[in-house]
């Protein structure tokens, strides 16, 4: 059974208390603002606040991105603590990796989308020739040689993640784990060595968790008089619910503060 820690109040409380749209943010920028420095040199700290507030709008959409993709066998959420960090697991179904329970942490730059690609590390090893072997950090270079914000996304690299373990051997030509590289030749070799890293993987699944993160996703051993109940609920067709308010983050984007037109005083703004 998979959970996570605790349930994500943090986003829920923050935008309907913390912060009520009052017409257009244009309205109170000065003029001849710029991106680095939008309310001028003598205000460092309201900068330094609007750029972590923005950053965490294009985060919030970035989340919501991975959810719309709705990409099978990966699930990702940031943590409680840092919206930098994102605790994610891997289920492999098919390939030399099958059965495999995949823990992994992704880590974005503190100048996240205006940096380089974000980092994905896993928690156990696992022998892949794109995978070092010493710090466990996927080879992301070939995939995104150059990230740019407005045509990558997180969405994309858990993608990569997936294709790379269906795809072993198109990965060679950007090994990083030479070892795992020469052994594609030798089949049965390599998929022993998989092996070992699917048993070390499910070997660890119910180890403590590393953090007090409440949003860390724990698993929990199958109990039937616990978990019955809860697997009949979750098999149950669901009906339909109707969206209801508006999102401040446009559809498939991550700019904010891009909710549709609804009054006057918003075409205006």
């Amino acid at each position: 059974m998979i959970q996570s820690m605790g349930r994500d109040t943090k986003g829920d409380s923050s935008s309907s208390e913390g912060f009520t749209r009052q017409g257009s943010l244009r309205r109170v920028l000065p003029s001849g603002h710029n991106k680095e420095n939008l309310f001028g040199k003598q205000n460092e700290d309201l900068n330094k606040f609007y750029k972590q507030f923005h950053q965490e709008y294009v985060i919030l959409a970035e989340y919501k991105m991975v959810q719309s993709e709705q990409i099978g066998g990966v699930y990702v959420i940031p943590s409680q603590e840092s919206s930098l960090v994102w605790f994610g697991v891997l289920f492999v179904r098919t390939g030399p990796y099958e059965d495999g329970i995949f823990r992994f942490n992704i880590h974005l730059d503190e100048a996240f989308p205006n940096s380089a690609h974000p980092k994905v590390i896993f928690h156990s090893e696992v022998f892949h020739p794109v995978i070092d072997p010493q710090s466990n950090e996927v080879n992301l270079h070939a995939g995104f040689p150059i990230w740019q914000k407005s045509e990558q996304h997180i969405w994309q690299v858990l993608k990569y993640l997936q294709w790379m373990f269906d795809n072993v051997e198109a990965t060679a030509s950007h090994a990083v784990n030479r070892e795992a590289c020469d052994l594609l030749v030798k089949e049965a070799e390599f998929k022993a060595r998989c092996k070992q890293s699917v048993q070390l993987s499910r070997e660890k699944l119910y180890e403590r968790p590393p953090t007090d993160d409440k949003h860390y996703i724990v698993f929990e051993e199958y109990t039937p008089h616990i978990h019955d109940s809860v697997r009949a609920t979750m098999l149950q067709p669901s009906a339909p619910v109707a969206s209801a308010g508006h999102s401040w983050v446009k559809e498939g984007t991550f700019r904010p503060l891009t909710k549709e037109p609804s009054s006057s005083t918003d075409q205006e703004s």
